[in-house]
């Protein structure tokens, strides 16, 4: 695959790198932030975190690869649920699993796709600037795709007067888990473009 820029391009590459880094920011927040949250928002964490670090994986390897990342956030989600979902869990939500990773891994992708048909396109490859503000922007308005659609695959399982805070955890979670992650995923995507570069 040639980039606009000529440059080779490993796509195996991308696509593992996107996978592992989904895996690794929800473990993270799987052993670090859930026992947290627990502790005082107990019937909320089963559905949303307060601070969802993969949300900064959506948009940054959507920014970088386009339509294309949907496919190892697909499979990074899929994983992380397999890998760190407590096997009650995975029971309980076993039918509608697949709708809930499905909408994860699009939300960025319908949040870059609304950008540029309201004339701003600010994917990488237009543009290899990274604009904070935009980015951003993008992450906060995947953040209220994400937890309308979120919301309604796990209507069934949320008490109607949970249903707002879930609403406004998945939102706010996946906003400051795009903030806190995005420098540490800056760094790893740079280092994936440099070396594909030279190879």
């Amino acid at each position: 695959e040639i980039n606009r820029d000529g440059q080779q391009v490993n796509s195996t590459q991308y696509f593992l790198t996107i996978t592992f880094s989904y895996i690794l920011f929800h473990g993270i927040t799987a052993l670090v932030v859930t026992p947290v949250q627990e502790i005082f928002m107990t019937d909320i964490t089963m559905f949303a975190s307060l601070v969802y670090l993969p949300h900064g994986v959506r948009i940054l390897a959507t920014w970088l690869w386009g339509w294309k990342a949907f496919f190892p956030l697909y499979l990074g989600s899929f994983l992380s649920d397999v890998i760190f979902t407590p096997v009650h869990l995975q029971e309980m939500f076993e039918q509608d699993v697949f709708y809930s990773i499905g909408i994860g891994a699009a939300s960025a992708l319908l949040a870059f796709e609304l950008m540029r048909l309201s004339g701003r396109n600010v994917y990488a490859r237009e543009n290899r600037e990274m604009n904070w503000t935009c980015l951003l922007f993008v992450g906060a308005m995947a953040s209220v795709l994400n937890s309308i659609g979120q919301t309604i695959v796990f209507s069934g399982y949320i008490l109607p007067d949970h249903a707002l805070l879930v609403f406004a955890t998945y939102a706010i979670g996946d906003l400051i888990g795009l903030v806190v992650s995005m420098f540490a995923l800056m760094m790893i995507f740079r280092w994936v473009r440099l070396s594909t570069q030279t190879s």
